[in-house]
């Protein structure tokens, strides 16, 4: 689930909005993370997954108005700089899966997601020596770089190091694809 699905679910459970939440922490003079938390536990009985994602919109208000093209190019910037075209090349390839793609950058990768629920169905994480993607395909086994995601990160099951970017090529789309028609 994204975080704005999170956001999306408390809504449609509590018929509030963020800023009508942020008005009710500050009448009660809610101010840190576990006692919104708590707060929104007790009170409007959230999952402990959707009251942090609430907390975290009220804490963190401007990190979630940067525009999500800012976020991508900071997650792209310093030394991950270089994994930038190969990114780019990945996104417009996904971008011709279906009408339905869209982006949702956090502050070290970008989640591929697709549909009215916003599913997550790849990630793309760089590092100083390689870009990271991971693919969401349940039931399907790892084979000779499509790795087991492992303990790497839970929202995918299959991880490839992509070190050049002739690695980006028929097969790794296809199992791009696969992931987002998943």
């Amino acid at each position: 689930m994204s975080f704005q699905a999170y956001l999306d679910s408390v809504e449609a459970q509590t018929g509030k909005t963020v800023a009508e939440f942020r008005t009710l922490a500050d009448e009660n003079k809610l101010t840190k993370h576990g006692e919104i938390v708590g707060w929104l536990k007790e009170d409007f009985a959230l999952g402990h997954g959707h009251a942090t994602a609430v907390a975290a919109a009220l804490l963190k208000a401007d990190h979630f108005k940067t525009p999500r093209l800012e976020k991508v190019e900071a997650v792209f910037s310093g030394k991950k700089a270089s994994w930038k075209p190969i990114y780019d090349t990945l996104w417009a390839a996904v971008q011709g899966f279906g009408d339905d793609v869209d982006l949702a950058p956090t502050d070290s990768y970008v989640s591929f997601i697709r549909g009215p629920k916003r599913s997550k169905f790849a990630i793309v994480q760089p590092g100083a020596g390689h870009l990271d993607l991971g693919l969401k395909r349940k039931g399907v086994d790892a084979t000779g770089r499509f790795e087991a995601a492992g303990n790497w990160n839970s929202m995918v099951t299959h991880r490839v190091r992509i070190t050049d970017a002739a690695q980006i090529d028929a097969e790794l789309l296809n199992w791009l694809q696969l992931a987002y028609e998943g």
